[in-house]
């Protein structure tokens, strides 16, 4: 039986020697001496050299995090996948750093981590930071070029081979320190047995025990931190000391270590197991069922329940996915809010909760043969980049060890970034069906203009090669499924190129339609003004067509500006009735507009999209009403009438606008359809009425980006009544806004703020304050225009127009040949620059004019076809003075040309 009484090596080697013969006391004490510094030696190598170990494997394991990371994020594009990057990058240096003060005394050593060191600092420099910039700046080609020469895995290779070379120097370093150790323990034992001579029997065998007692304890300490430092395991071998002392604690502590480390190891086999199985799972609850089964086993559960984060934002749910030996909803409820038990709770604090010693009917695991009550519960929350995606439960008739603990914390912190990979993959080819469904459907939309318009043939085959062009970018979206958000910029590009294709032509069209029915000369007939307006007035309905298709991708791509300000609500009834009576008196329609006085006479909104949604809702009225009336009705909000619309409505209506008619109606399956865009009641191509079925879909839309919301109530026969709720867009109904850029000026000295600082430059609002520009005119003679445009329909039609008003006009196709014209020394006074041109482009030409100092203030008005949202900024930064989109607005360019000239 082990003594519990303490005898110390010291006391042990002082008590026999002093015992025996004090002539021995000086040999005594140089032996402590050495038995210390022995000690020191086995310390040094124990701490010592596993530091070094393990600072190298942290080295290591930051380059493949580095790699990993970077190769992750050119493949996917994600950022997310830079995270390891970045933090082996930050870590790397600091390991190197403290791996080298700890070989201060072997300047070898140092040498080669210096070499280490170079080779890590080359992959970053020539295949880390350059890759990751590449593929943040979009430039792919360059990165599969540089993967196809893949010097970055030459690199990374020699620096593994280095420290591979590091290690076995320094395991060989260990080992002749190692035997230095043996060799000086084999001399303190000759040492020993040379003293024991000289002295008593007695003095031999207490000595002889007392030094076997010690080597043995030494040799296993020895062979362990061997083991480790070969296999980084203990193979479960314990030291085992018999006597009570320092060699005793030398064990122990030998023991704790070799315990941890068998801990450490178990915790990292599991893990990467658990990892790699899950990796080729694309099914959510597959993957929920094999993750909880695999935990419970692994960490001695009995019975758990795994829930998942619902897809509705607004409920804001955990619904059960996954169960274990669970009794159905008795003990796994189906859901969950946030903060509601403890499973809402965790999900809410994102930390782990853990029960000890439930009460009695808490929880019953029941088998076929009996069942009884658990003690133990844990709660974990699933959490990747700070949103909690799943919350697991698991409950244990016994404790759970620390262990268990930290092999659960672990895994749930790698499994959250399966399961977003897992639901993104669902959402992504989630949309790739909505896109193909939205394909398909413009397909059907070109084809029905084909079949309408025959007339315009040529456009119809531009539209088919556009069709073909739409079929082979869906053919490279269900192939790069990762890159739907790129789809978006391709359809944004396609539908500003077509804005271009037909602004142009439809530019010159109103300007000479325009100037025939102003028939300034008086050479036309009336029939011939006549014609010259029809052609006019078809001409701007195909132009309000293209904004409608316009703003329905800028809705759909979130880039539609609102502007709020205070929207006066007592001139809305004038405007509507000077817009549409005329229209319902020319189709023999009653048209009534009433104002409820308890309204407010401001709000703050869009008043330009409120307008815009009130209109379109009147003209469907009148279009689709034959005979009776068409009724639009402000007034305020109704708790009891508008009951069922408040739910729709993020905070208190301040306007409530009704449009009422008689028409033909809206059978009810049809309530949601006609919302849908180029859907319409009729959609056959023998309708009785016309129109896009643009209307509705983009009035939906700019009701929810104004926080509002648009009811129908309509039977078929019976006439539709369309009812817009409007809130004030204060400050606090805009929080959560969506991805709209939205302004905001809040009229009247209170204050404002701003979502987007975009504005119209001052150059406009000062023009539409200037006389008009007819009564101009008379200024312009004289002056010269440089016209600067490769459509000679455009050149045609925009010299004809300002010739008329005095100017003398010079053209240029392109911008090569506009610059041309100015290194000559010809004469202008402003230039008129078309953006899209063959041989040098609008900004390219721009840009370099104002290169020039002679030509630092000479006014230049881009003109362009293509009206999206980044044209005007594009067109200011090249150098513009102003901007004008086609088709252009005689009116307005005249006025925009006075206002550069008087400057």
């Amino acid at each position: 039986m082990q003594s519990r009484v303490r005898f110390g090596i010291r006391a042990k080697i002082l008590t026999g020697y002093l015992a025996i013969i004090l002539c021995l006391l000086a040999s005594i004490v140089v032996l402590g001496d050495r038995l210390n510094k022995q000690q020191q030696e086995v310390a040094f190598i124990t701490e010592h050299d596993f530091s070094i170990q393990e600072l190298t494997s942290r080295i290591e394991k930051a380059m493949l995090d580095m790699e990993t990371g970077q190769r992750g994020f050119v493949i996917t594009g994600n950022p997310s996948y830079l995270v390891p990057y970045d933090n082996g990058h930050s870590s790397w240096e600091k390991d190197f750093y403290q791996l080298y003060d700890l070989l201060k005394d072997n300047p070898s050593q140092q040498r080669r981590l210096d070499s280490i060191e170079a080779s890590i600092r080359n992959w970053i420099e020539t295949a880390g930071g350059p890759i990751v910039a590449l593929k943040k700046q979009g430039r792919d080609e360059q990165v599969n070029g540089f993967f196809q020469r893949d010097a970055g895995k030459t690199i990374s290779d020699e620096a593994r081979k280095k420290i591979e070379d590091f290690r076995l120097v320094q395991q060989q370093q260990s080992e002749a320190r190692i035997a230095e150790l043996e060799e000086r323990s084999r001399m303190l034992r000759w040492v020993l047995l040379m003293a024991i001579g000289l002295t008593v029997c007695v003095a031999v065998a207490l000595g002889m025990f007392t030094a076997g007692s010690i080597t043995r304890t030494i040799r296993d300490v020895k062979e362990a931190i061997e083991e480790i430092a070969v296999s980084n395991s203990a193979g479960g071998r314990r030291i085992v000391v018999h006597a009570n002392d320092e060699i005793r604690d030398l064990g122990e502590a030998t023991n704790r270590l070799l315990e941890s480390k068998e801990r450490e190891a178990w915790v990292q086999t599991v893990q990467s197991e658990i990892v790699s199985i899950h990796q080729g799972i694309t099914d959510m609850e597959r993957l929920g069922r094999s993750f909880l089964g695999m935990m419970a086993r692994q960490i001695g559960a009995d019975c758990g329940v795994l829930y998942f984060r619902s897809d509705d934002p607004k409920r804001r749910l955990l619904e059960r996915l996954a169960t274990y030996a669970a009794s159905g909803e008795a003990d796994a409820p189906p859901s969950y809010r946030l903060g509601e038990g403890l499973v809402g709770q965790c999900a809410l604090e994102q930390r782990i909760l853990e029960l000890k010693g439930t009460p009695p009917a808490y929880l019953r695991i029941a088998s076929a043969l009996g069942g009884a009550d658990p003690q133990h519960v844990l709660v974990a929350p699933v959490v990747f980049e700070g949103e909690t995606l799943a919350v697991l439960e698991l409950a244990a008739f016994r404790p759970f060890t620390e262990t268990e603990r930290a092999l659960l914390e672990r895994v749930i912190g790698m499994f959250g970034a399966t399961m977003n990979s897992v639901e993104s993959r669902d959402r992504i080819e989630r949309l790739l069906r909505e896109s193909q469904t939205m394909m398909e459907e413009l397909q059907t939309q070109q084809e029905e203009l084909r079949a309408t318009n025959e007339q315009l043939e040529d456009r119809t085959r531009f539209a088919e090669e556009k069709s073909r062009e739409l079929e082979q970018i869906q053919s490279e979206l269900e192939n790069y499924a990762s890159e739907l958000r790129q789809s978006s910029q391709y359809k944004s590009e396609f539908l500003a190129n077509m804005s271009h294709e037909l602004r142009t032509p439809l530019n010159s069209i109103l300007i000479l339609s325009q100037m025939l029915a102003e028939n300034g000369h008086g050479t036309l007939l009336p029939e011939e003004q006549e014609y010259a307006r029809v052609i006019h007035g078809a001409g701007g309905d195909l132009l309000l067509l293209i904004n409608d298709v316009l703003d329905l991708s800028k809705v759909e791509a979130g880039k539609l500006d609102i502007h709020v300000d205070k929207m006066d609500t007592t001139e809305l009834p004038f405007v509507m009735e000077h817009h549409f009576r005329p229209l319902a008196e020319k189709k023999g329609l009653a048209f009534a507009v009433e104002r409820d006085p308890a309204i407010p006479d401001f709000i703050y909104s869009d008043g330009l999209r409120v307008h815009q949604i009130i209109k379109n809702l009147l003209s469907n009225a009148i279009k689709f009403t034959e005979r009776g009336e068409v009724r639009l009705t402000l007034r305020a909000f109704d708790p009891t009438l508008d009951a069922a619309a408040a739910a729709r409505v993020p905070g208190p209506v301040s306007l409530v606008v009704s449009v009422a008619d008689t028409g033909i109606g809206i059978p009810p399956h049809m309530h949601e359809a006609v919302f849908d865009p180029f859907r319409q009641g009729d959609g056959t191509t023998n309708r009785k009425y016309g129109g896009t079925g643009l209307g509705l879909s983009i009035s939906r839309e700019l009701s929810k980006l104004l926080r509002g919301y648009i009811a129908l109530n309509s039977a078929e026969g019976s006439g539709s009544t369309f009812t817009l709720y409007l809130p004030s867009l204060t400050e606090g109904a805009l929080q959560g806004a969506g991805p709209a850029d939205i302004v905001v000026r809040h009229v009247g000295g209170a204050v404002g703020y701003t979502r987007s600082a975009k504005s119209e430059p001052s150059v406009r609002e000062a023009a539409a304050a200037l006389q008009p520009a007819e009564a101009a005119r008379g200024q312009f003679a004289g002056r010269r225009v440089l016209i600067v445009d490769d459509d000679v329909r455009n050149v045609f039609a925009l010299t004809s127009a300002l010739e008329k008003t005095g100017f003398a006009v010079v053209a240029a196709h392109d911008g090569q040949e506009c610059l041309e014209l100015l290194r000559q020394g010809t004469t202008v006074d402003l230039v008129l620059m078309d953006i899209m041109m063959p041989v040098m482009d609008g900004y390219e030409a721009m840009r370099a004019i104002r290169s020039q100092t002679q030509y630092a203030r000479l006014p230049i008005i881009a003109l362009t076809a293509k009206a999206m949202k980044q044209d005007r900024e594009q067109c200011l930064a090249a150098g513009a003075s102003d901007y004008i989109s086609k088709p252009i607005d005689m009116s307005q360019l005249l006025s925009l040309i006075q206002v550069w000239l008087v400057k």
